[in-house]
């Protein structure tokens, strides 16, 4: 790995995401999505000596790049882990409610994006990989192998929104029965001849790929896990800062903020009042925060990003 892709790649919304930690000098921290450590090393630098920050991440890269900091900071350590598993990690280093703050910045990174044999992007030739985690469960190309067209479409539907969710379905059941489906760009090409109106601005595989993506990573139930865990990992006043990158993943994110953010409701006959039972475990700190004209500029991924941040109440 290149010794430079840390500094090189770009963090979004770097500086709202700092500033909504609102760092404690002395605090204990955790980046669930350290990626190549842009948001890290700027957390790190927040911190006094006294501090500590841990990273998490599932992608065999990610770790080399955390490993390499890891070297050069003594205040940091990464673990290979997914954020569904964030209890676990937490609870082995004895930090269990002593969090000061949690980011998660999810998604694919730019890094994965730009490999072309990680099997991510449709405007790269590479094997269909698109595991986080290549080492460990089924990757695209053998799911889709297998799947029957009634699940490819299911898929393309949930976790891409897709209209032609059909018909892209049968498109690729039709293809793997002349050939073998393990390249992007064939996958790419299936899916663009299949849509019969493309979107302005937006490649016709964008939104396959994010689905079958999100599928076989499992991202969306991770994420729900890993919000509880990271919530049960907090100290009180301790910060939950997340940036997402589409409506499925921010659903997630608001929906979750909001019901801790009631607390627990009761059925309106129950003889108690309700200030009386379970207090809100989160306050919703200000509205969503959009990356500013310029970032976009410089960096066009951050163009859908959006953070949200929430504060712990209570125990």
């Amino acid at each position: 790995m290149d010794n430079n892709e840390i500094s090189s790649h770009q963090p979004v919304l770097l500086r709202e995401a700092i500033q909504a930690l609102a760092i404690r000098k002395d605090g204990l921290y955790i980046d669930g999505t350290f990626g190549r450590g842009g948001h890290a090393q700027a957390i790190l630098a927040a911190l006094s000596s006294e501090g500590r920050l841990l990273g998490v991440d599932k992608d065999p890269a990610a770790i080399a790049a955390g490993h390499a900091l890891a070297q050069k900071d003594g205040r940091f350590t990464i673990v290979q882990a997914s954020i569904g598993d964030l209890a676990r990690v937490v609870s082995e280093r004895g930090w269990l409610k002593r969090i000061n703050g949690v980011l998660f910045d999810l998604g694919v990174s730019s890094p994965q994006l730009e490999s072309a044999e990680r099997g991510f992007s449709f405007l790269r030739d590479g094997p269909l990989d698109m595991r986080m985690n290549p080492t460990v469960g089924q990757s695209a190309a053998e799911w889709l192998a297998n799947a029957k067209e009634k699940q490819i479409a299911e898929v393309l539907r949930v976790y891409g929104e897709e209209r032609y969710c059909r018909r892209i379905a049968r498109a690729i059941i039709q293809a793997r029965e002349l050939n073998s489906l393990t390249r992007t760009k064939q996958l790419a090409e299936v899916v663009a001849k299949a849509i019969p109106r493309w979107e302005r601005r937006m490649h016709p595989a964008t939104r396959s790929f994010q689905a079958i993506r999100i599928f076989i990573n499992h991202e969306l139930e991770e994420l729900r896990a890993a919000l509880e865990q990271a919530l049960a990992a907090l100290a009180v006043k301790g910060r939950l800062a997340v940036i997402s990158f589409h409506s499925l993943e921010d659903r997630i994110v608001k929906r979750f903020f909001r019901e801790k953010a009631r607390g627990e409701e009761l059925p309106p006959d129950l003889p108690v009042m309700q200030k009386d039972f379970q207090q809100a475990s989160l306050k919703v700190l200000g509205k969503p925060i959009w990356p500013v004209p310029e970032e976009i500029a410089h960096n066009p991924r951050a163009r859908s990003a959006r953070l949200r941040v929430a504060e712990k109440q209570t125990y």
